[in-house]
């Protein structure tokens, strides 16, 4: 890929040191990782379900899994809470072997708090006897004021006694969270949290939620295929396609700097077009874009995310992209527009249907000409291979 600019847990987690060759023997502490997938395979029958899967999470680090149905980030998330055998590869709690090809640890045995997807609350026991489910290995006065400080972190104090079919779903999902917690769990795994929220619910929960992960310092690996989720919760996103990690990284660099059409299609909306390199170039209707390292005379693909088109109108620019205003939309903080590019050959009929995404309100109208100013940190060319 070539980018056209550069643009309190129980106890303390294990120290190894390492020394840095240019320090003449100085070392510096490094934190054992909290949660270690190293060459983690899994099948269901035919289906090859994760394929040698390698991720680290760090004590007090959020890792989100992010791709579509059926990528394989839930089967990963129940492999390391122990809810499936692991087949192949080997899994770390804070540098312990919890399973490999010897031994497959269960899910109390592991230090690992799950949040379920539909949070699995027991219906016939109140709020404060679900949390106090997960410490059977406390005496009762302590398991008792163990739940009620974690329902009291998560605001649930005062609705302790109350059954879980009374409490909407944010209320059921502190819940569920504070049951996880209890334990000090080392790492904690969160399922789609938020998918059973509507959009204004889920924004607020999701706030508080990371504030409190961050404030328990717990490992927290969570699954979703939100991409504007994952960016938020997230200190480091793996995407994942066919069982694979396709890439990691924080979420300004998988945003700024994907590595694949699918990655970068992944975080919003991107218009795409075909092109072949010429004299260290890619030309397009959007004008001639840098091909960066591609080789002379390869096939490539421009990715363009609608928030790379900057519009303008009379007068236009110089030698500037002319598009036609199809149609525009507000959406609330930005507009959409759609536009209709002529093909570079004027001989040709055809023509391109791009979207440009422009803060606050523009809505210019249908049949408009207008100046495209390219933002060249977003646009990409991609080689075949990468595509």
């Amino acid at each position: 890929m070539t980018q056209l600019t550069a643009e309190p847990g129980v106890e303390m987690p294990a120290i190894e040191t390492q020394t840095s060759p240019s320090s003449q023997g100085a070392t510096t502490p490094a934190l054992t990782p909290a949660l270690t997938l190293a060459g983690v395979s899994h099948r269901y029958g035919n289906l090859l379900a994760l394929d040698g899967v390698e991720l680290e999470v760090q004590p007090g680090e959020v890792v989100c899994l992010l791709g579509p149905s059926g990528c394989g980030k839930t089967t990963a998330l129940r492999v390391a809470a122990g809810l499936e055998d692991l087949q192949t590869g080997s899994l770390k709690v804070d540098g312990r072997v919890v399973a490999d090809g010897r031994k497959n640890l269960p899910p109390e045995h592991r230090g690992v708090g799950f949040v379920f997807q539909d949070y699995a609350l027991f219906p016939h026991l109140s709020v404060l006897e679900n949390v106090m489910f997960g410490l059977p290995e406390r005496g009762g006065a302590d398991r008792r004021r163990t739940a009620l400080s974690a329902l009291e972190k998560v605001g649930m104090d005062r609705l302790a006694a109350a059954y879980p079919h009374i409490l909407s779903g944010g209320q059921q999902q502190r819940v569920a969270l504070a049951r996880a917690l209890a334990p000090e769990p080392r790492v904690l795994l969160l399922d789609e949290p938020y998918s059973g929220l509507d959009a204004r619910l889920r924004d607020r929960v999701r706030d508080e939620v990371l504030h409190l992960l961050k404030e328990s310092g717990a490992a927290t690996l969570m699954v979703t295929h939100d991409s504007e989720e994952a960016m938020f919760m997230a200190d480091t996103i793996a995407v994942m396609r066919e069982g694979k990690v396709v890439q990691r990284g924080t979420p300004t660099e998988l945003y700024c700097q994907p590595v694949s059409p699918f990655v970068a299609a992944f975080f919003g909306e991107v218009n795409e077009l075909d092109g072949q390199v010429q004299g260290g170039e890619v030309r397009t209707v959007l004008g001639d874009l840098p091909a960066g390292d591609q080789p002379e005379g390869a096939a490539v693909k421009v990715v363009v995310r609608p928030e790379a088109m900057g519009l303008h109108g009379e007068p236009f620019k110089q030698s500037c992209p002319l598009a036609t205003v199809v149609q525009s939309r507000l959406l609330g903080r930005t507009s959409l527009v759609h536009l209709s590019i002529d093909m570079i050959d004027p001989a040709s009929r055809e023509n391109h249907h791009f979207h440009a995404r422009m803060p606050g309100v523009y809505l210019p109208e249908e049949g408009r000409r207008v100046c495209i100013d390219l933002d060249l940190s977003q646009a990409f060319v991609f080689g075949e291979a990468e595509a």
